[in-house]
């Protein structure tokens, strides 16, 4: 039987494990705490025709392919562990000024004019759900309880969310289903691995194993609240906005709504600091003023793994080894087209909508192949 070892057991790795175990790979995770890194402190936004931008078609077009996955990767996962990931169905980006109205109609008339996929769940694949302006009156009606001072919104019915401390459970118990064995060890280097193939996930800590990958630490930080009974209902969209500069969002959960995030150039640093938390909840109570009310659950930040041109990282380091990391703030959304994209690269051939991902857009001379496998 061949055998695999993925080190790092976030989502990317789980998935990964999961799938191969049931290919027929023996998989080994190594991981001292799976589960519980970049991919516990997150949002679980699948948003990347909202954050398409001119100019940036390789990343909107990736992530476009990996939403259009999130259907029926979820379908699957739900089989075998009867969890349902999804917490919402939509995204609204909503504008607090003219300059934010305007960019609004800048994204929607980028993406409405690209040759995406079918991406809302349960629609015919001959629909076309594009994102759609909206003024001040239909936000209003979407979202009643958002903020009065909101101009604009977009809305996207083919952008949701899943709960991602669910999604880390599933794909724990169904890597258990499968027969993958989790390992609780940090590994120092590849060479000390046997397995015949390895896929390296250890998100912002890959440039440990491997120096050669362009992946670096991008610190966030997220609150969790909880709705308490006399306060108003969250909404039931995904809410995107830009406050004074700074992008925050609102998901909603089951109990309430995760807010985030910041961003920070900080190394590995993790701690939550008093001006992030202030920073969200002050923006964040401009859309949506009852969340003042909510209960502050939990403060938490991770290390996101950024790369260079916000592309994550896919593809063949050596005969051996698979590159899976780079996914910033992306990595719930890119799960699926991972999980895809490296398949393809254990059985020797190449996904084509991985293409833009390849770590050799970033090698003149390293050990890394041009082309990949052949």
């Amino acid at each position: 039987m061949r055998t695999l070892a993925v080190v790092g057991g976030g989502v990317i790795g789980l998935s990964v494990a999961w799938r191969a175990a049931e290919t027929g790979w023996a998989v080994t995770v190594y991981d001292p705490a799976v589960g519980t890194g970049a991919s516990w402190v997150a949002g679980g936004m699948l948003a990347p025709l909202s954050e398409g931008w001119p100019g940036e078609d390789a990343a909107l077009v990736f992530g476009a392919a990996s939403l259009a996955r999130w259907p029926e990767f979820a379908n699957r996962l739900k089989a075998i562990t009867g969890t349902d990931v999804f917490t919402a169905d939509e995204t609204l980006t909503v504008a607090l000024d003219a300059a934010d109205t305007a960019d609004l109609r800048t994204i929607a008339d980028f993406v409405n004019t690209h040759d995406l996929p079918t991406l809302r769940r349960g629609v015919s694949k001959d629909s076309v759900h594009g994102l759609r302006l909206l003024d001040r009156a239909g936000v209003r009606t979407a979202e009643p309880v958002l903020g009065r001072g909101i101009r604009a919104g977009l809305l996207s019915p083919a952008e949701g969310a899943v709960d991602n401390r669910a999604l880390v459970t599933a794909l724990r118990a169904a890597c258990n289903a499968a027969g993958v064995e989790l390992r609780a060890e940090k590994v120092s280097a590849l060479d000390d691995l046997a397995q015949d193939r390895i896929v390296l996930a250890t998100g912002a800590a890959a440039a440990q194993l491997w120096p050669d990958l362009p992946v670096r630490p991008v610190k966030g930080e997220i609150l969790r609240l909880r709705r308490r009974s006399s306060t108003a209902p969250p909404p039931t969209r995904v809410i995107r906005a830009r406050v004074h500069g700074r992008p925050i969002y609102l998901v909603p959960r089951q109990d309430g709504i995760v807010l985030g995030a910041t961003q920070y150039e900080a190394g590995f640093d993790t701690t939550v600091t008093v001006a992030g938390v202030r920073d969200l909840i002050t923006d964040a109570e401009t859309v949506f003023p009852a969340i003042g009310e909510y209960e502050l659950a939990e403060a938490s930040a991770g290390s996101r793994p950024g790369s260079p041109d916000n592309l994550p990282l896919i593809g063949a380091l050596d005969d051996r080894v698979i590159a899976a990391t780079g996914h910033g703030r992306n990595g719930i959304l890119c799960v699926p087209v991972t999980a895809d994209a490296v398949m393809a690269l254990l059985a020797d051939r190449e996904l084509p909508e991985a293409y833009a991902a390849s770590p050799a857009r970033f090698s003149s001379k390293s050990r890394i192949p041009a082309g990949g496998l052949s």
